[in-house]
């Protein structure tokens, strides 16, 4: 049954329109995307906040996943995950407010550059040492 689902993901010209129980087999592997599109997110960041988790409170769901974010200036966020890419929800941890009508950013890295000054100084100092470590082994 499993070795199914994988080989129906992977071919190209799935419309999606299959009988029930495989659309239903279908959208839980999107939730689990979302999830996991959600983990490498704070993944690729966590190094430049103080702290960053997907949400357990808040539902994921086929098109949705939630992140919640501290800076290093402890200011914390409720971010949204979704194919319009991220935002600000909410200004606390597993928090939604309908009423904020923050921007879509494309990334996360121009998500935190928007809201944290030491986000931008710790992923440059970052990326300036990753270059560094790159031209001497190109040196060498």
């Amino acid at each position: 049954r499993m070795e199914t689902d994988c080989n129906r993901m992977e071919l190209p010209n799935s419309t999606g329109f299959e009988e029930d129980s495989d659309y239903r087999d279908f959208e839980g592997t999107d939730v689990k995307d979302m999830r996991l599109e959600a983990e490498a997110v704070v993944n690729d960041v966590l190094f430049a906040v103080s702290n960053m988790f997907v949400s357990k409170t808040l539902p994921c769901a086929e098109d949705v996943a939630y992140i919640n974010v501290e800076t290093r200036e402890r200011n914390r966020y409720c971010l949204e995950l979704t194919e319009a890419g991220l935002r600000v929800v909410a200004y606390d941890f597993d928090q939604t407010d309908d009423r904020l009508q923050t921007p879509y950013h494309e990334t996360v890295y121009s998500l935190l550059d928007s809201l944290s000054p030491a986000y931008r100084e710790v992923f440059g100092n970052a990326l300036l040492q990753r270059l560094e470590a790159l031209k001497k082994e190109s040196q060498s």
